[in-house]
């Protein structure tokens, strides 16, 4: 299947629908606010720990860092819990203190100032000197905290656990890093030497290098990446994204192609976004980690070290194809998926198709059981089972309302294996009708299979 480019007059009404991957809650990370210690052992007791910020300093309202320690056993709040918390950006630390929770969840507000100094307010106790709050006499942190965009570490160890006064030595330093998006903006020439306006909103690290080339039309930028084994293993997605106007003609496309430090990405990692600004088309790359693995192992094979940053490249395209193809993690299985209609919006029936294959060889795999299972803000809105007889099936939804926005397309117990593999895509809501001055309007969905490798030959229904 193919997604064609609408040309529209300048004065027509339009609307427009996006699919973009958005990670299982479970594996939040980079970018998206969230990452989470999996394993933590605390005197042979295994507990997880996240960390949870708001993506962006730039918004409005409550600013709060959220740190909570789950027992993995019973899947409660850890009691009684100590921290020594240590968070550094840019290799710089920015604070080190203990802080304590009797419920497992630790809530730090955040005041960003221009003081030249960090200031902690709250209760201390006289054990460890650890910080602690109340409901109405919250911990809350001044200073210059979060000023610039970009990753942040957090540095962990656990220091007490079930009894206040449960003092636990060497228990092990653990890492979360989390990012907050930082939007830069960078002037370039077109081909009539007119000021273009360009935005990069990175929700991983700062960007710099910013270039778009007009005779080539292609746009290069870079950021910092450690490609070691350490750091990728708990990054589930980079997300980059690039803004420019929709009346900047030269550059409009029907699809872009995407490289990272010269390797080609996959098609699925390159989408366009025409809905979320009325001025600006948005071009987002998203790299998961299995592609951030991919272009490693290319990188490698070239025999010289490993880079210290990602290179970005995007370009034109004349082909837009619609990725439809996920792997469970283990490879024996594939799903290739499609809908009808293209673009999903409540209260109109959705026709979900899709095939099941062996991973290795692409052929259909008849008589395949399955769980077909719709997930939104982490709860199953609707569950079924069945066989694809000939390995394609499909299964019938009709979104409410109330049921717009990302959206889980999981099929689980594929084979009855216990594997399981996922899609991301957005359900929009009915909007209404809207004037815009514009040249080119694209309806282009797109759908990115969530921690699961993707083939670069993506085989059709």
């Amino acid at each position: 299947m193919s997604i064609t480019l609408l040309s529209l007059s300048k004065y027509m009404l339009f609307a427009m629908a996006l699919s973009l991957i958005i990670p299982v809650s479970s594996v939040y990370g980079h970018g998206l606010g969230i990452d989470t210690i999996s394993s933590v052992d605390v005197q042979g007791k295994k507990i997880s720990i996240s960390v949870e910020l708001p993506m962006s300093f730039e918004q409005t309202g409550e600013k709060q860092i959220t740190i909570t320690a789950t027992e993995k056993d019973t899947k409660q709040h850890a009691k009684n819990v100590t921290f020594l918390i240590g968070l550094f950006h840019e290799n710089k630390m920015i604070f080190r203190n203990y802080f304590f929770t009797p419920d497992g969840v630790l809530p730090i507000k955040v005041n960003p100032t221009q003081a030249s100094e960090i200031t902690i307010h709250g209760q201390q106790d006289s054990l460890l000197g650890a910080w602690h709050g109340t409901e109405s006499d919250p911990i809350t942190i001044s200073g210059p905290i979060f000023s610039s965009g970009g990753l942040y570490n957090f540095e962990i160890e656990v220091r007490t656990i079930d009894e206040p006064t449960n003092i636990i030595e060497n228990s092990g330093v653990y890492n979360a890093d989390v990012s907050i998006a930082d939007t830069t903006e960078f002037s370039q020439k077109d081909t009539q030497n007119q000021d273009i306006q360009f935005k990069i909103k990175s929700y991983f690290d700062n960007v710099s290098n910013f270039e778009y080339d007009p005779i080539t039309k292609q746009i290069t930028f870079e950021m910092p990446f450690d490609w070691s084994e350490k750091q990728m293993s708990h990054i589930p997605v980079v997300h980059e994204e690039i803004h420019f106007p929709k009346n900047f003609s030269e550059f409009l496309s029907p699809s872009y192609t995407g490289k990272v430090n010269g390797i080609d990405l996959f098609k699925s990692s390159v989408t366009i976004d025409d809905y979320s600004d009325e001025n600006d088309r948005i071009v987002h790359f998203v790299l998961l980690q299995d592609h951030l693995r991919f272009i490693k192992n290319q990188l490698q094979k070239s025999g010289n070290p490993l880079p210290k940053t990602i290179v970005f490249t995007l370009s034109e395209s004349e082909n837009a194809e619609f990725p439809l193809t996920s792997f469970t993690k283990s490879e024996d299985y594939q799903v290739n998926l499609s809908w009808d209609p293209i673009k999903i919006t409540p209260d109109q029936e959705t026709l979900f198709v899709f095939t099941i294959r062996d991973g290795k060889t692409g052929e259909p795999i008849r008589n395949s059981d399955y769980t077909f299972v719709i997930i939104q803000n982490g709860k199953e809105i609707h569950k079924t089972t069945g066989t694809a007889q000939v390995g394609g099936e499909f299964e019938k939804y009709t979104f409410t309302k109330d049921q717009t926005g990302p959206t889980i397309i999981r099929f689980e117990n594929i084979k009855n294996s216990g594997q399981e593999t996922d899609f991301g895509i957005v359900v929009a809501p009915e909007f209404g009708t809207i004037a815009a001055m514009i040249l080119f309007s694209t309806l282009f969905v797109v759908v990115l299979a969530s921690r699961n490798r993707f083939s670069r030959n993506l085989i059709s229904n």
